[in-house]
């Protein structure tokens, strides 16, 4: 099964070879937790979760690390304004990430590894940054020499003399050059901070990555991906430090998904369309918000208005009709009749055409395209006299693999009473008491799963439906 990659470093389509046959390391830039996550946010999480899941349906073996950003200017400003201690507000937003993103249908990564759990392979990296000539220490601060990676522009496709044009150096910076960047700042009075052999302070944002990549995947990785917002200047730097380290190349792959407008306008706060996931899925089945994402390709833009929501929304309905149609006829039908063989034939073609459309870029959209004409098959044979019971479990099979591919539960489950959920909340409550976290998080995940919104307060764990 070969899978065509548009490499944003080549900025052509190419045919993906891993590095190690079967196996694939994966790295997704994840957000600064200092807030809920936004609608932007939330695109590639849905994007590159569903990139994974693909890989895993072709067979390969998976590593997907996506980290945190839990020290970072915002988050002490947003600690110091709501009067919190710098961790307690992660930890906060962490979890409501993990909230978001699961009722999104997205799996964990396999590690979500954090900042401030590696200070001190960050301090040691940089080390070695400077005895290589590629950093210097300035005044406490310590900064990456630009100049000196000779490939620095290669993935924005910037030449340096470019990029020098609007550099400048802010004030209280000593830099060499305006286009030298931050490896490590000096602490500023009332911020966290750890020490090291520059002084006290904390690491710059661009760092991070470079070094948590290499913790968690090795010198060189198969995937790295994020937002289009990402590739100048966090992914530019990252490949500038890493490969000054490594002396190898550090990513091959590079993927970048487009922006999101609201209303065919961009989004932001100054404009009042700021939209958080935690609200929006108050509003919208969090499930129509992930098949809305992907029915576009992931490079493209999207634009988030009322009526393409709808339209997702009547979209997936018309699917999931057609699957639970499907059901009722498998309940019913006797293995009477012999046509199968054609049936099973075009069953096995929409299929291909599905796979066809992911191996292309993993476009989703064309791949969702699939999953209608499955549907519409579908509905053709149920309406049949005499339906034969391998046919509607060959539909039920395809459905089931291709939805899960995208990540879309089309058999909906019915809806728990007050009850019941009561029960799993205090069954959850006595399961964070006794620390057992693992199932603390397992009944969470189940509830959300059903929509059901879970809150920790003061006074107790509310609830509702989202």
């Amino acid at each position: 099964m070969s899978i065509q990659i548009f490499n944003s470093l080549t900025r052509q389509k190419e045919t993906f070879v891993p590095l190690e046959e079967g196996k694939v390391k994966m790295y997704v830039c994840g957000p600064t937790v200092y807030n809920y996550i936004h609608i932007g946010n939330s695109r590639p999480v849905i994007v590159y979760d569903t990139v994974r899941r693909y890989l895993q349906y072709a067979g390969y073996e998976v590593k997907f690390v996506s980290n945190f950003t839990d020290v970072d200017d915002k988050i002490i400003k947003a600690a110091n304004e709501l009067g919190e201690e710098v961790f307690e507000l992660t930890e906060r937003f962490i979890d409501a990430y993990f909230d978001d993103i699961t009722a999104l249908g997205c799996h964990k990564a396999d590690a979500h590894p954090r900042v401030t759990e590696h200070m001190d392979h960050i301090i040691e990296f940089i080390k070695v940054l400077i005895d290589k000539g590629y950093a210097y220490e300035s005044a406490g601060d310590v900064y990456y020499r630009t100049r000196k990676f000779n490939g620095y522009g290669k993935l924005s496709h910037q030449s340096i003399d470019d990029l020098k044009v609007g550099a400048r150096i802010e004030a209280g910076e000593k830099k060499e050059d305006p286009l030298d960047f931050a490896l490590w700042k000096a602490a500023k009075p009332n911020e966290i901070f750890w020490a090291s052999p520059w002084g006290d302070g904390r690491p710059g944002w661009h760092i991070e990555c470079s070094v948590m990549a290499r913790e968690h995947l090795g010198d060189t990785i198969d995937i790295h991906a994020g937002g289009q917002d990402l590739t100048f200047p966090h992914h530019e730097n990252e490949i500038a430090q890493s490969e000054a380290h490594n002396d190898k190349t550090f990513a091959r792959y590079w993927m970048h998904n487009g922006y999101i407008n609201i209303d065919n306008e961009k989004m932001s706060k100054s404009l009042g369309n700021f939209v958080l996931v935690h609200d929006i899925r108050q509003q919208i089945d969090p499930q129509v918000l992930r098949f809305f994402m992907l029915s576009v390709h992931y490079r493209q833009p999207i634009n988030f208005a009322q009526d393409l929501v709808e339209a997702a929304r009547t979209g997936l309905e018309r699917i999931r009709t057609a699957y639970s149609n499907v059901e009722h006829r498998l309940a019913t039908s006797a293995d009477l009749v012999d046509n199968a063989d054609e049936w099973l034939t075009q069953i096995a073609a929409i299929q291909q055409q599905f796979e066809e459309a992911m191996n292309d870029d993993f476009n989703t959209a064309n791949a969702i395209t699939a999953l209608f004409e499955l549907a519409r098959l579908a509905n053709i044979y149920t309406t049949e006299s005499n339906t034969e019971q391998k046919v509607l479990q060959a539909f039920l099979t395809t459905f089931d693999a291709l939805s899960a591919v995208l990540g879309i539960v089309l058999k909906v489950e019915e809806e728990l009473l007050d009850e019941e959920i009561e029960a799993l909340i205090e069954e959850r409550n006595a399961a964070r008491k006794n620390r057992d976290f693992a199932r603390s998080d397992e009944i969470r995940d189940q509830l959300l799963s059903l929509n059901i919104v879970l809150e920790d307060t003061r006074q107790g764990t509310r609830w509702k439906r989202g």
